[in-house]
């Protein structure tokens, strides 16, 4: 590690911490939930108001989302700002980590079933249909149907429990990688002369 940093580079390890409180809060969330277009608005109310602490537990949940892509994002202005989008496989990877976060947020807001979060799905999935030959399909086979129903939410509910998992995998190879070229400093001076 070069001898150099400043504290830009202590937002990789704030947003490693802000997913681990994702994964543990979601864990304890998930026990409560029901995946039901039935039952899914009145469980979040259950979690809310029965649930011991469940109210601080769905905060820190939602409002630790917002906390970690606003983490994510200086993490990626520090790399656009010294250059390390050079250092192609652990750029690629953080790319592909931002887009899976940015997929899972989207999974989740829908899970509490309101109106909004109705409409969100329905309209954002709808984009799929933009894409050529198979966009239609496309659309039929997330929802689950020819409208967004029962089976589109327990779809959602699945791969937004699955995919921080993902996001962790990802975050041990783009470690990796960093770690196969070293980090970047603010100096530009080479980080081998603190080896």
């Amino acid at each position: 590690t070069p001898s150099c940093l400043s504290t830009w580079w202590n937002f990789g390890s704030v947003l490693m911490a802000c997913l681990m409180i994702q994964i543990l809060t979601g864990l304890f969330l998930s026990m409560h939930y029901k995946a039901d277009i039935e039952l899914a608005f009145s469980s979040v109310v259950h979690i809310r108001q029965d649930v011991k602490f469940g109210w601080l537990v769905q905060n820190l949940h939602a409002n630790g989302a917002s906390l970690f892509f606003i983490a994510m994002y200086v993490h990626i202005a520090r790399g656009l700002y010294y250059g390390s989008f050079l250092y192609k496989n652990t750029w690629l990877v953080g790319c592909t980590i931002l887009l899976t976060t940015m997929a899972t947020a989207f999974l989740g807001y829908v899970l509490p079933w309101g109106q909004m979060s109705l409409w969100g799905a329905t309209v954002i999935t709808n984009l799929l249909s933009a894409i050529p030959y198979i966009g239609q399909t496309l659309v039929t086979w997330v929802w689950g149907g020819f409208s967004v129903n029962n089976a589109t939410l327990t779809r959602f509910y699945t791969l937004h429990f699955l995919f921080p998992f993902l996001i962790t995998a990802l975050t041990a190879l783009h470690i990796f990688f960093l770690h196969e070229t070293g980090s970047n400093n603010p100096t530009g001076l080479n980080p081998n002369l603190d080896k």
